[in-house]
């Protein structure tokens, strides 16, 4: 069954070409992360991982205020230490699932990502964020600190300063900082952040997937090795490469001076 065709509680589809929106439909709640959302997110992302027609996905919020504002935190206040360490599994689950999918995923932040909101962006390849876009890990002013990532990606891509501000003060940034200190990509009007998001998975589908997934790979994988070793991988990887029919074309078509028709073998 496909992804259009399945029945979700609180996410939309929409295939535009060969990108795959998702956007989480809980505007009443400002698109709060609960254990229902995340089923749906998990089931939709497989969904993509399998259907070759999926170039990549956009990940956003629906609703004019908020991307994802956090988890449903009359869901947690109830819970013990057993059931919060499940509920973090889930969100973790969610969160490798996307980095070790082998196509593009961008958050397009329409709006608020704080705490959880925050760790799904965080948990994207590419963040682009409207100019209204707020971002935070106010965690700690409820007795807590992020559990879906937060702490650990946040500290990878604007390293250990501005991950421990951000972390033990709890406070909001705009999207100017955000870009400011790395945290973003790419700020735009809010009416064009999905588009540009989707601009850019059908441009990267248009290259060679096995090298897209490779690159996102070594990556993600070689940010939490020692330098050498990650040298080493890439050194295969890029070799590897060599032994695909896209490799050839690719070379082929930029010698020809055409443009190339990949096939991801």
């Amino acid at each position: 069954m496909s992804t259009a065709e399945q029945s979700y509680t609180h996410l939309l589809v929409e295939d535009r070409g060969v990108a795959r929106i998702l956007t989480i439909n809980r505007p009443e709640a400002l698109n709060a992360l609960n254990a229902a959302v995340l089923d749906d997110l998990i089931r939709a992302v497989e969904a993509a991982a399998g259907d070759d027609k999926v170039g990549g996905l956009v990940l956003t919020g629906a609703g004019p205020k908020s991307f994802i504002a956090g988890a449903d935190i009359a869901a947690m206040a109830s819970m013990g230490p057993e059931e919060a360490m499940v509920f973090a599994g889930r969100g973790h689950a969610f969160g490798e699932m996307l980095s070790s999918l082998g196509k593009p995923v961008i958050a397009a932040v329409n709006g608020f990502a704080l705490g959880g909101g925050c760790e799904m962006a965080l948990a994207c390849d590419f963040i682009y964020a409207s100019e209204r876009a707020r971002f935070g890990q106010p965690e700690v002013k409820l007795g807590v600190i992020p559990g879906f990532g937060g702490t650990q990606r946040l500290l990878r891509r604007v390293g250990a300063a501005m991950a421990l501000e951000l972390c033990m003060r709890g406070h909001m940034i705009d999207a100017a900082e955000a870009l400011r200190i790395g945290l973003v990509n790419r700020v735009l009007p809010k009416e064009e952040v999905v588009d540009a998001a989707v601009a850019a998975v059908q441009e990267i589908a248009g290259w060679g997937p096995l090298a897209v997934a490779k690159a996102k790979e070594m990556i993600h994988r070689g940010a939490d090795l020692p330098l050498p070793e990650a040298n080493q991988r890439e050194v295969e990887a890029f070799a590897g490469l060599f032994a695909s029919d896209d490799q050839s074309e690719g070379m082929a078509a930029f010698i020809g001076k055409r443009r190339a028709d990949f096939k991801g073998r």
